[in-house]
């Protein structure tokens, strides 16, 4: 085989495919078509809680544009980070979408699932044998940590999905994986570059925002022994040397080495050139295989339950001295939670952010001294319960509204709440708890894969194959 062509559907399930430019690119011939459903962009929530970060209809209008374009194709579908965090109950949210999408339309699958979720008793397994190791800058992983995670995933590279595509299925369904070897895995199965390899599906993986402008629109790949070429379908959209160069940046730590599970893509040889007006060729990648095969973790713990409070000052005599104001309500709420609540500082956290300064980044912004009128304030506390949470916020309502500043006299309303009642319960509030890799003893073993058959000639819908 001297090319391989494939189409990134959209940057992410759930955002949006466009019909007309997904058919467009099927006229190409493609041999798959892919798309990354996942990110912890989105935070750790969609990980802790299990509940998707993207609405159920959006992800199955996109499935459903690109199922049937696989099988009008007669190729495979490769989505992976399933459910947005990748978890088995995202993986199954996402198989139970397929299903409906099946029955609506007449269609029968061939679907190979990859789970991604880690038990519990194995990392400990593989803690004990020195075998998980942090990544700067984490703390070293203890038995503790694993034992509060509610869930933890392992990234995986390409040779699960590789495994996978082996079983000639019309979808592969992936949990958490690397959002680049969705496409590079079959161009390496087939022999192609894996320098090459990586870098495309680096710069594809995001759909068109490897574009001049990103709109509705997907991405053609070709691959071929010594470069490959990038290109944009759908109306007005353009790739330039510089937009995707930008792209092969974005995200990355190092601006020339990025790494996978197997490997690291090095990027310092790589060249960009027009090859059209609106397509990109690029060359010169090369991958570094690993002297060990690492898995990246990702795990999510409860940190507790908030409430919120919302509202906004315009009063310019606050304002004027906002970080004396702001510490005074401070002092006034530790000592009334102590007081009355009885609750010692190590049983709530507590902040103030303020909207109209330091809202975004905090202490490191570098304006500091423009003038304001108006700051937005998010009173949030969080605590073991949401009961307690609530409480607490409760007692800050009040001094919120009315603690003065020395130039006022007599009573004074210092903010306008957006809410009435002002609290807002959030819940429970999860936390990334792990930011480390494990080298398990294969390649296989930490990734469960079965076949599942979906469609009206199906009597049973599954065929479980184990690494």
């Amino acid at each position: 085989m001297d090319e391989i062509r494939f189409v990134a559907a959209t940057g992410a399930v759930g955002a949006g495919v466009d019909r007309e430019s997904l058919a467009a690119a099927l006229e190409r011939g493609p041999q798959f078509i892919a798309a990354d459903a996942g990110t912890t962009d989105a935070g750790p929530a969609a990980l802790g809680s299990g509940v998707p970060a993207f609405a159920k209809d959006a992800v199955k209008k996109d499935l459903t544009e690109m199922l049937r374009a696989g099988r009008e194709g007669g190729i495979p579908v490769i989505v992976g980070s399933a459910g947005t965090a990748g978890a088995d109950i995202h993986v199954d949210w996402t198989l139970d979408i397929v299903r409906e999408i099946c029955a609506e339309n007449d269609l029968s699958l061939k679907v190979a699932v990859v789970r991604s979720q880690q038990d519990p008793d194995y990392l400990l397994e593989m803690l004990a044998a020195g075998r998980i190791h942090p990544l700067a800058p984490a703390p070293v992983l203890n038995e503790a940590t694993i034992r509060r995670s509610v869930r933890v995933v392992g990234m995986m590279g390409v040779e699960s999905i590789q495994r996978a595509l082996r079983l000639s299925p019309d979808l592969v369904l992936a949990g958490r994986a690397s959002d680049s070897a969705l496409y590079a895995a079959m161009p390496i199965a087939l022999g192609f570059p894996e320098g090459l390899a990586w870098h495309v599906g680096k710069i594809v993986e995001c759909g068109t925002l490897a574009c001049e402008v990103r709109g509705p629109g997907a991405m053609l790949a070709t691959i071929r022994t010594d470069h490959a070429l990038i290109e944009p379908i759908g109306p007005g959209l353009r790739c330039t040397p510089m937009s995707v160069a930008a792209h092969s940046l974005y995200e990355n730590a190092d601006p020339y080495l990025f790494k996978e599970a197997s490997g690291t893509l090095d990027l310092k040889q790589a060249m960009f050139e027009a090859a059209t007006d609106s397509s990109v060729r690029v060359s010169g990648a090369t991958f570094r295989p690993a002297s060990a095969y690492n898995v990246k973790l990702e795990g999510a713990e409860l940190a507790g339950y908030a409430t919120v409070m919302i509202g906004g000052i315009r009063d310019p005599f606050i304002i004027g001295r906002l970080d004396w104001w702001l510490g005074k309500m401070k002092e006034y709420f530790d000592h009334s939670v102590r007081a009355v609540l009885r609750l010692n500082p190590a049983d709530y956290q507590f902040s103030l952010h303020t909207y109209g300064r330091d809202g975004v980044m905090g202490e490191l912004e570098p304006e500091r001294n423009s003038a304001i009128h108006e700051i937005g304030v998010v009173f949030e506390v969080l605590a073991a319960d949401q009961r307690t949470a609530t409480e607490i916020a409760k007692l800050a309502r009040q001094p919120l509204l009315h603690l003065p500043v020395p130039e006022w006299k007599g009573a004074v309303t210092t903010i306008a709440y957006l809410h009435n009642p002002p609290q807002i319960e959030r819940g429970p509030v999860y936390r990334f708890n792990m930011h480390h890799v494990v080298t398990p003893r294969t390649e296989e073993e930490m990734f469960r894969i079965e076949s599942v058959e979906i469609g009206s000639r199906v009597a049973v819908p599954a065929v479980v194959r184990t690494a």
